[in-house]
């Protein structure tokens, strides 16, 4: 895809979006259910994937794991988002690897500690770029894709949070 198809593709939703701004506000879901041992299937819309505990909390690594797959969702999101920003402004982007890392202590997720932190601790995103733009357009274009990535903007500064519950009815 080129510039100008991302444009006329892009074009009639931001005019909507101007016009109209509660039409941009939409609300993503996902769904899950408990599985056998200590797993929980998860619907990704195109797959079902099966999550479990990390070895490291006791899990035999059979099953995906909650963390890899929010480092996944990053990496997924600030690769789309790399690649539009670099479409949007013109930016030659030959090919890109997009990597992250996260540290996290078990001790808290575990209860060992209840000093230690549940969650990450750090998280480190990195692109390696194959392009010939300038070092300033490269910058740019990591700069933007850091603003736009929702992902990433969603992590950075953490929304805000419910959590509810419902008793399911026997039937």
């Amino acid at each position: 895809m080129d510039a100008n198809a991302l444009k006329t593709l892009q074009s009639p939703l931001k005019n909507k979006y101007r016009e109209q701004p509660e039409t941009a506000q939409i609300t993503l879901t996902a769904k899950g259910w408990v599985g056998e041992g200590i797993s929980c299937r998860v619907e990704t819309g195109k797959a079902l994937v099966e999550a479990g505990l990390h070895p490291a909390t006791g899990g035999d690594g059979y099953f995906a794991c909650s963390g890899d797959m929010l480092l996944e969702a990053l990496v997924a999101c600030a690769g789309v988002t790399l690649r539009a920003v670099a479409t949007s402004i013109g930016v030659d982007l030959k090919d890109a690897t997009i990597n992250a890392e996260g540290d996290l202590d078990f001790r808290g997720t575990l209860a060992v500690s209840k000093e230690t932190p549940v969650g990450f601790k750090n998280i480190r995103l990195r692109f390696d770029l194959d392009s010939s733009a300038t070092q300033d357009e490269l910058a740019s274009l990591v700069k933007l894709t850091e603003r736009y990535c929702v992902v990433f903007q969603s992590l950075s500064s953490a929304p805000n949070m419910t959590v509810e519950y419902q008793l399911s009815s026997e039937e």
